[in-house]
């Protein structure tokens, strides 16, 4: 069996974050492995409080992992600060070995609250994004980025696939259109659109569902020997059958 490992923050009511993430992985058949960068008291509706896990305790864990596993694919989530990143990014640098590295760049919650410091931005983009096999921003995520607002989705792909050397997945699901397109730009310029409606999702529905998608692609990098468009067709696919999504 394949081992994944997800990095990132536990989620008390288990519809996104470390939970999701492991579910996921299941679904797909892979061994989910875990590193914990905070953990947080929350509800599909609302964050009530976020404890950041100590740094020699986040260490530990990637550390015990990689020292026992041969871990065939790593997808990061929510990072917390420029610390937190920076350790990340140290450990799967010495550690990751040219696996597949999806990194989600997860800086608001879906109920609106700030999941990564500001200052912690340039971090990300500094350190880990450059490492990444794939990176899947949502709509605001991905005008943080860029610092300007997304207005066609396979030029702001391509540009922040330009910025940090790896593929993109421009997530469409915060839209305002019935019409949503999730764009795929590769490294070597091949641009794949998903075009779905936009579904009328409830917050338990909507909750971690960009969290479950980039655990899917992730579980399916881990074999090897999928393209990644492929890869990210399934995910979607899946997701919609099982939960739908919209962003």
């Amino acid at each position: 069996m394949k081992v994944c490992l997800a990095i990132g923050g536990s989620d008390s009511c288990a519809g996104a974050g470390i939970q999701a993430d492991l579910a996921t992985f299941a679904a797909f058949g892979v061994k989910g492995c875990s590193a914990i960068t905070a953990l947080t008291a929350q509800n599909p509706d609302d964050i009530c409080r976020i404890e950041a896990s100590p740094l020699p305790q986040l260490e530990a864990e990637i550390r015990a992992i990689f020292d026992y596993y041969d871990v065939a694919a790593i997808k990061t989530g929510m990072l917390v600060d420029s610390d937190h990143i920076h350790l990340v990014a140290g450990l799967l640098e010495k550690h990751h070995s040219g696996k597949p590295l999806v990194v989600d760049p997860v800086m608001v919650s879906s109920s609106g609250e700030k999941l990564l410091d500001t200052s912690a931005i340039a971090t990300l983009k500094s350190e880990l994004l450059p490492l990444a096999t794939l990176m899947t921003p949502n709509l605001p995520e991905a005008e943080m980025l860029l610092g300007r607002k997304v207005s066609d989705p396979a030029e702001d792909a391509c540009e922040l696939a330009g910025m940090f050397g790896s593929a993109v997945l421009l997530k469409g699901g915060h839209g305002k259109t019935k019409r949503l397109v999730d764009m795929l730009y590769e490294v070597n310029g091949d641009v794949t659109p998903f075009v779905h409606h936009k579904r009328n999702l409830d917050a338990e529905q909507s909750h971690g569902t960009g969290c479950r998608l980039t655990a899917a692609i992730t579980a399916q990098l881990a074999a090897g020997n999928i393209p990644l468009a492929e890869a990210t067709a399934r995910a979607i696919e899946w997701l919609q059958t099982n939960t739908g999504r919209d962003g």
